[in-house]
């Protein structure tokens, strides 16, 4: 097994980058999700709710920690002006570090066995590490195991309970209920790896993966 694919999305609920490698602490990959959309003092926008926020591309800009969003600092207004349109004339941009800002846990792993027996555009799924070489559903037989992925090793929590953010196209944001009702009639409502980091370390593509005890 190993490394297919890296994924960072610097602002939550927007698109996301495609790397090369990743730097892993035990908050995930450095820069992942570290701004989010907010309404009022304590609410979190998705784009369950505002799929338009999916046509925005987040990525990192190394040198000012910082995100951009379509090329452009994140905090400027111009961006701001962007996320009012995609998700409501109340929504702004904040930054947020915790771990609390991941919705279960700081790694999602997704594994080209079940990608191909879904058979849709596995970016729906959202995941930061796509596993390559694993067949079928194995990935479901991995909760309760550690995995190393190069010099980083993960414990596997539980397979992920999908939502209505996978029924929407990354590239057209038109939506396709069907995609959910599949992962439930024939997945369960489960797919890919919720994942917490247990040594952290430098990931890049090619790495080799080893399932351990």
């Amino acid at each position: 097994m190993r490394i297919e694919e890296l994924w960072r999305y610097p602002v939550k609920s927007m698109a996301g980058e495609r790397l090369v490698e990743a730097l892993v602490t035990p908050a995930g990959i450095v820069g992942d999700r570290v701004v989010q959309v907010w309404q009022g003092p304590d609410r979190v926008v998705t784009s369950r709710t505002a799929p338009q926020l999916l046509a925005l591309h987040g990525t990192w800009d190394a040198a000012a920690g910082e995100p951009l969003v379509d090329g452009r600092p994140w905090a400027s207004e111009e961006i701001a002006a962007k996320v009012r349109r995609a998700a409501g004339p109340e929504a702004r941009l904040k930054r947020f570090d915790g771990v609390e800002r991941f919705d279960v846990l700081p790694l999602l792993v997704a594994t080209d066995g079940a990608i191909a027996l879904l058979g849709v555009d596995h970016r729906r799924l959202r995941p930061n590490v796509v596993i390559g070489g694993v067949e079928g559903l194995s990935e479901r037989e991995w909760p309760g195991h550690r995995v190393r992925l190069g010099a980083v090793v993960i414990q596997v929590r539980k397979v992920r309970q999908r939502c209505v953010m996978t029924t929407y196209d990354p590239d057209t944001q038109e939506q396709d209920p069907g995609v959910l009702r599949r992962i439930v009639e024939e997945f369960g409502g489960r797919i890919a790896l919720d994942c917490g980091i247990v040594q952290g370390g430098r990931l890049r593509i090619g790495d080799p993966v080893e399932l351990l005890t």
